[in-house]
């Protein structure tokens, strides 16, 4: 199996994680006084800091794995348009080809 059969479940996975991490971090910070929280609102901060801390960080580490999910993104939505062209096409081939034949038997009957 392909390394970048799964990009999108590898690149939110690791995105995922890298909020967690930070998440933990955070909380380890809030628990031991260096960033003051309190009561629930605190925690609510701290979640807020870990995905400020994580978006930049997931944007600069996890480059590779974005553009792989990109490229995978890309070749599915081609293929998929690819598909509905040729049903497209062919649905419009069958109506011409009725038509035709119902114009065919009109002008027999006239």
């Amino acid at each position: 199996m392909s390394s970048k059969s799964h990009a999108t479940l590898r690149y939110t996975s690791l995105r995922a994680s890298l909020f967690l991490g930070c998440l933990l971090l955070a909380l380890l910070l809030g628990h031991f006084g260096v960033i003051p929280v309190s009561g629930p609102a605190g925690v609510v901060f701290l979640v807020l800091v870990a995905a400020l801390v994580s978006a930049p960080l997931s944007y600069v580490l996890l480059s590779k794995q974005r553009d792989e999910m990109s490229a995978q993104l890309v070749a599915k939505v081609e293929e998929r348009k690819s598909r509905t062209a040729t049903r497209i096409a062919r649905q419009n081939a069958e109506e011409d080809a009725a038509d035709e034949a119902a114009r065919a038997a009109a002008a027999a009957q006239n």
